[in-house]
């Protein structure tokens, strides 16, 4: 990353930290990822504002503070690899991979998930690893995992997620309820899952199958 880049994600980070309080490691990882790269061309000069962006198939690159916030959420600290369902743009990985020793995320839209792997590439991200599947069917192959993200709104959470999610685990996920969505956090003891519902948010619906 030039210089003038870091400036800009140092800002980025410091103006997400203003509006919602980010630990250092968290801060730190939305400073180190240069945003641009995951902004389509034409929206480049809006890269460093807390706006999510059109990025193609009807899918939005979250605002910088709604992938702070939900990285903030997810409790990183100590965990080792976190699951993703709704890769998009990629931007939400690529913060996630300055946090974790392995990022597993999942995409249904395939032309998305191949951008995606382009720019992981182009910037030298190698602990990401990508599927074009339902994320709702998760990745049993790599289970457990220490945490799991969602990156798109659920009206519930598919059962096998929660049993791919280790004993201790945290899931995070934007949930619709009455017509609105919350952000919830939901926490693995043994058998049973305890949930906090945060704040009200507003990410595209969750859809089922694979879009070639």
């Amino acid at each position: 990353m030039d210089r003038i880049t870091a400036t800009k994600t140092a800002r980025l980070a410091q103006e997400c930290h203003t509006f919602f309080a980010l630990s250092d490691e968290v801060k730190e990882a939305i400073a180190k990822t240069n945003r641009e790269v995951f902004v389509p061309n034409g929206f480049k000069h809006h890269a460093y504002k807390l706006d999510a962006l059109p990025i193609g198939a009807a899918q939005y690159i979250s605002s910088p503070l709604t992938v702070a916030k939900m990285t903030q959420y997810l409790e990183p600290q100590g965990a080792d690899r976190v699951l993703e369902v709704g890769c998009g743009s990629g931007y939400q990985a690529a913060v996630l991979s300055h946090l974790f020793r392995g990022v597993f995320t999942i995409e249904r839209i395939e032309p998305l998930i191949l951008e995606a792997k382009k720019r992981f590439r182009a910037l030298g991200i190698h602990n990401i690893h990508t599927r074009t599947d339902d994320g709702q069917n998760g990745w049993i192959q790599y289970a457990p995992y220490d945490r799991i993200l969602f990156s798109a709104s659920a009206k519930e959470i598919p059962q096998k997620l929660f049993e791919q999610l280790r004993d201790g685990g945290i899931l995070v996920a934007p949930v619709e309820k009455g017509g609105k969505q919350i952000i919830t956090r939901f926490k693995k003891s043994g058998t049973t899952i305890q949930k906090t519902e945060l704040e009200a948010c507003d990410f595209v619906p969750i859809l089922n199958g694979v879009q070639k």
